[in-house]
């Protein structure tokens, strides 16, 4: 189970697109998904919580994304982990631990104990963090087609204390969480992603 992390615009669903191609190329059976999302009922509650329009509490918001997760990894993950598949997830609990815990500002430890019961305990075997300055990735977010989400409506302030959390999740285990640099061109970033999970390979 392999997991890309990092703030809006670094280019998470970039390298997951191009790293499908690459590993399927290898000869790996992989499934790209999405969180929120990738299920049906997980999808309702992405259009949910992403939806300007809304007000959602930073609480309500957190168990929003933990329920979303809860049923993707058990309609989804579990049953492609337990047939032999590489999952390739655009986003997971990493994100709750820095965009609710240190974002919204309701603790890291609190939401990564929420998130335990929402996983049942499944951790990914690597974690890509596509690391990249907090002005290029909101300018490469704010040329995205169509209207910003209610997250990608926050002030830098906000992505400020995402940033500084994944910065520290990333130190803190660095086994599991490789950093990529994503100031680089796309073909780069994937290489990086390669030499990253050359071990699993």
């Amino acid at each position: 189970m392999i997991t890309i992390e990092g703030v809006d615009g670094a280019g998470k669903s970039t390298l997951a697109g191009t790293l499908r191609v690459a590993l399927s190329d290898q000869g790996i059976d992989v499934e790209q998904l999405r969180e929120p999302g990738g299920v049906e009922a997980s999808e309702r509650v992405r259009a949910l919580v992403k939806d300007p329009a809304l007000a959602i509490g930073p609480r309500t918001e957190a168990l929003l994304y933990a329920a979303a997760r809860a049923q993707l990894v058990e309609q989804a993950l579990v049953p492609a982990l337990g047939a032999g598949r590489w999952v390739l997830l655009d986003r997971f609990v990493d994100s709750s631990l820095a965009y609710q815990g240190a974002g919204r500002g309701l603790g890291i430890a609190e939401i990564r104990e929420l998130n335990l019961f929402a996983t049942g305990g499944l951790e990914p075997d690597r974690t890509l963090l596509l690391d990249l300055p907090g002005a290029a990735a909101r300018l490469r977010a704010g040329g995205r087609s169509g209207a910003p989400d209610r997250l990608e409506r926050e002030d830098d302030e906000f992505f400020a204390k995402i940033a500084a959390a994944y910065a520290t999740l990333a130190a803190a285990e660095p086994g599991r969480i490789r950093v990529l640099d994503a100031t680089r061109p796309p073909s780069e970033v994937l290489a990086q992603a390669l030499e990253a999970l050359a071990d699993l390979l």
